[in-house]
C-alpha cells in the first residue's frame, strides 16, 4: 500500500516547508517537493493544510485500577480516543503489585496493552527497594522499557522514600535509563488531608487546599538534588507550580539533564473549579491540583522558552458515578481527568492561535522532543524518509465545541466541556494507513505495536 500526500505544508520542531510525502507500506519513503508519485494507490490533496509528524503523549494511565474502579478508558477505547485528537503513541505505567519483579509487571501490561490501536510503550514504577531491583532495571531496558516513574507522594501504596527513591536513582543512572517523578511531598499532604477531614471538610475543595504548591515545589527541589547526587537523568512529569519552574532553571543552567512536562488543565483551567458543589467540582479532583492564573501564565512562559520539553494528558478518566465515591469524603474521589484526544486542538487554540507558541513550538513538544527524550526519535517525532508512517494532516479551520456527548472517550464527564477549539485532524495516518478521514474512523481497527525504546 503505497500513499502520495500532495500540496501540505509539513511542519517540524525546526520549522515548516511547503512539502509532499510518499509512504510505502509501514514507513515514509520520501519527502520533498514536486516529488512525483501520483500512480501511488492513494493521493490526498493536503493544499492548505499542515503535515505533522503523529503525536505523543508521554504520560496516560489506560484502566488504571482503583478503589472506585478501574479508569474508565481501557487501551483500546483509549487508544481509539487518542488517534480522533491526532496522538498516535502512547506512553503508559506499569504499577507492580508489591513484591512483584518488575520484568513480570511489565509483561502483563504488555499483554494488556496488545488491544491499542496506538503504538505503545511504557514507564516502569519500582514501588519498593529490594536487592534485585538494579537488576530488574537493567532487564526492563533489555525489554524496551528505558524509563522508570517513581512517586514522591502516596506513601502508603506506591511512594518511594528519599533512600529509597536515592537508590532506585542510582540504579537508573548506572544502567542509562531516566526517573520520571511525581513530585508532591506526600508525608506532609497526607497530614494536611488527614487534619481537614478530622475537621469536618469533605468537599473537593480540600483536595486542593491539602496539595499546595509549595509542597510540589519542594519536592521537585529535593528529587533535582537526590538526581544530580546519583548522576541520573531527571523528567518531571506534570508541573503545575511557578515555583517549581525556577528550581528547573537552576538546574539546567548548572547543566544538569532535567526535563519537565505540564499538562493541557494546568494551562488552561484554573483552581476556581473548586468552588462550588460536588458534582461540579469534583471532575477536577487530580494531582497536583489545578492553580492560579498566575502558575498557568508562568507554564505558556516556560513553554515558549524551553524550560518545558513536553505536553502529556495525564488521562486517566473516571465517570461521574465512580468519582461519587468520595461524595461524603474528598480523600476517596478517584483523582484524574480524560484529555487525551484534546491536547493538540487545545494548544493550537489557546497556544498557536493566541500567539504564545508557534507550529514547531507545538510540534516539539508533543511529537518530537517526547520521542527524542524517550529514545524513539527519528522513528517517531519526525516526518523523514525512513520514519514510521505516522503522519497528522492537521485542518486548521475546522472549528468546534468540546463536549462529552460528542468526544469518543469512555466517560461521561468532560474537564474543558464546553470550550471552543479550532482546528482538527482532516486524516489520521498510523503505520501506513489512514485511520481517522474528516472525522471518521476508518475501516477494520488495526492494533498497533509495542516499542522497542533505547537508551537515549
Amino acid at each position: 500500500m503505497s500513499i502520495f500526500i500532495k500540496n501540505g505544508f509539513l511542519v517540524s520542531s525546526s520549522g515548516t516547508m511547503p512539502a509532499d510525502v510518499h509512504i510505502e507500506d509501514d514507513r515514509i519513503s520520501n519527502v520533498g517537493r514536486d516529488i512525483g508519485y501520483d500512480e501511488a494507490d492513494r493521493v490526498i490533496d493536503a493544499a492548505g493544510m499542515f503535515l505533522l509528524p503523529g503525536g505523543i503523549d508521554p504520560h496516560v494511565h489506560m484502566h488504571l485500577p482503583s478503589p472506585a474502579g478501574f479508569s474508565s478508558d481501557d487501551f483500546l477505547s483509549g487508544s481509539r480516543a487518542a488517534l480522533y485528537g491526532g496522538t498516535t503513541t502512547l506512553i503508559d505505567f506499569v504499577t507492580p503489585e508489591k513484591g512483584e519483579p518488575m520484568p513480570h509487571a511489565l509483561e502483563k501490561q504488555m499483554r494488556e496493552a496488545e488491544h491499542s490501536l496506538t503504538d505503545y510503550s511504557f514507564h516502569v514504577s519500582p514501588v519498593e527497594w529490594r536487592e534485585s531491583i538494579p537488576g530488574e532495571i537493567r532487564e526492563c531496558i533489555r525489554m524496551g522499557a528505558t524509563s522508570f516513574k517513581v512517586y514522591m507522594a502516596y506513601k502508603q501504596t506506591v511512594g518511594l522514600g528519599d533512600e529509597d527513591l536515592l537508590r532506585v536513582m542510582k540504579a537508573v543512572g548506572k544502567a542509562g535509563g531516566t526517573v520520571t517523578v511525581h513530585c508532591e511531598e506526600g508525608d506532609e499532604i497526607e497530614k494536611l488531608r488527614e487534619r481537614f477531614f478530622l475537621d469536618g471538610h469533605t468537599l473537593p475543595l480540600y483536595h486542593l487546599l491539602s496539595r499546595p504548591s509549595h509542597l510540589e515545589a519542594s519536592a521537585v527541589k529535593k528529587a533535582i538534588e537526590l538526581a544530580a547526587k546519583a548522576e541520573c537523568p531527571l523528567y518531571i512529569v506534570h508541573v503545575s507550580a511557578a515555583e517549581s519552574l525556577e528550581h528547573i532553571r537552576e538546574a539546567r543552567s548548572r547543566g544538569q539533564t532535567v526535563y519537565a512536562e505540564t499538562c493541557p488543565q494546568y494551562l488552561l483551567l484554573d483552581n476556581s473549579k473548586y468552588t462550588g458543589p460536588f458534582e461540579q467540582t469534583s471532575p477536577y479532583v487530580i494531582s497536583p491540583p489545578l492553580r492560579t492564573e498566575a502558575d498557568s501564565d508562568a507554564l505558556w512562559h516556560a513553554l515558549a522558552d524551553g524550560t518545558i520539553r513536553t505536553v502529556g494528558t495525564d488521562h486517566c478518566p473516571f465517570t461521574a458515578e465512580q468519582k461519587r465515591a468520595g461524595l461524603e469524603d474528598f480523600r476517596k474521589i478517584p483523582g484524574g481527568s480524560g484529555g487525551v484526544e484534546h491536547r493538540l486542538a487545545l494548544l493550537y487554540t489557546y497556544g498557536i492561535l493566541t500567539g504564545r507558541l508557534n507550529f514547531n513550538h507545538l510540534v516539539n513538544l508533543c511529537s518530537s522532543e517526547p520521542a527524542r527524550i524517550f529514545g524513539i526519535y527519528p522513528r517517531k517525532g519526525d516526518i523523514s524518509a525512513g520514519s514510521d508512517a505516522d503522519i497528522v494532516i492537521w485542518n486548521p479551520e475546522q472549528a468546534g465545541i468540546i463536549s462529552a456527548e460528542s468526544h469518543h472517550m469512555n466517560c461521561d464527564i468532560n474537564i474543558y466541556e464546553g470550550m471552543a477549539v479550532r482546528g482538527s485532524p482532516e486524516y489520521v495516518i498510523k503505520g501506513g494507513e489512514v485511520v481517522i478521514e474528516k472525522g471518521v474512523m476508518t475501516g477494520q481497527e488495526r492494533r498497533g505495536n509495542y516499542l522497542l525504546r533505547t537508551i537515549s
